[in-house]
């Protein structure tokens, strides 16, 4: 066990713009006698004018949120209260969100298909030094450390050379990736271009020799 547990209150401020979500977290931490919420926030703005006064341990802190972006939001609070942390919980599971994320100031990444314990476990990470991530952003983060760092694949790119790979046909990864044929259609055209290919076969050959998948 951490040193969280031995009598010391840890102060957790929310930022959530959903009240039903922004309840139901409160509700999860009071549930822990070794937390308090000091505060509940829909909007950064707010959160920002009494962060100082709130004097959190640990925010958190959804990304897509009215008015300033949590992103933003994470870099302002962390100019004001350089120990705080933060740990971003939001249903974005992006590259991109959780490579800002963790350049603006965050500890953790957890996104909103947690469960309450998986929530629990992420805060108690969190105070005893660890950098809490849902297993998705984790195992995304591992991938992206085999890639090939040269690759001229987009995300997305990738994504699709993966299925085709896997034998999927155009129309399954449409479904899959929850995006139209035709944008399906317009990936598998740049990286036909990208990797000078002409048909999906000599696409996954190599891309498999360049280390793309």
């Amino acid at each position: 066990m951490g040193d969280f547990r031995a009598g010391l209150i840890r102060r957790i401020v929310i930022i959530e713009d959903n009240e039903d979500l922004r309840n139901a977290y409160e509700m999860i931490v009071r549930s822990l006698e070794e937390y308090f919420v000091v505060a509940t926030y829909s909007r950064c703005e707010e959160a920002l004018r009494k962060i100082v006064r709130d004097h959190p341990d640990l925010v958190l802190m959804d990304l897509s949120l009215p008015g300033m972006s949590g992103l933003e939001g994470i870099l302002k609070i962390k100019q004001k209260l350089s120990a705080v942390k933060v740990v971003v919980l939001t249903v974005h599971d992006d590259p991109e969100s959780v490579f800002e994320a963790f350049c603006a100031g965050a500890i953790g990444y957890i996104t909103k298909d947690s469960n309450h314990i998986q929530l629990i476990e992420a805060i108690n990470e969190a105070f005893t030094g660890g950098a809490p991530m849902s297993s998705k952003i984790a195992h995304m983060i591992i991938r992206s450390f085999h890639k090939n760092p040269k690759s001229p694949l987009t995300d997305r790119e990738t994504d699709v050379i993966k299925s085709l790979a896997q034998g999927k046909t155009a129309d399954y990864i449409a479904r899959e990736l929850s995006v139209s044929i035709d944008t399906i259609k317009t990936h598998i055209k740049h990286i036909y271009g990208k990797l000078q290919v002409n048909n999906r076969s000599d696409a996954v050959v190599k891309a498999r020799e360049q280390k793309l998948v």
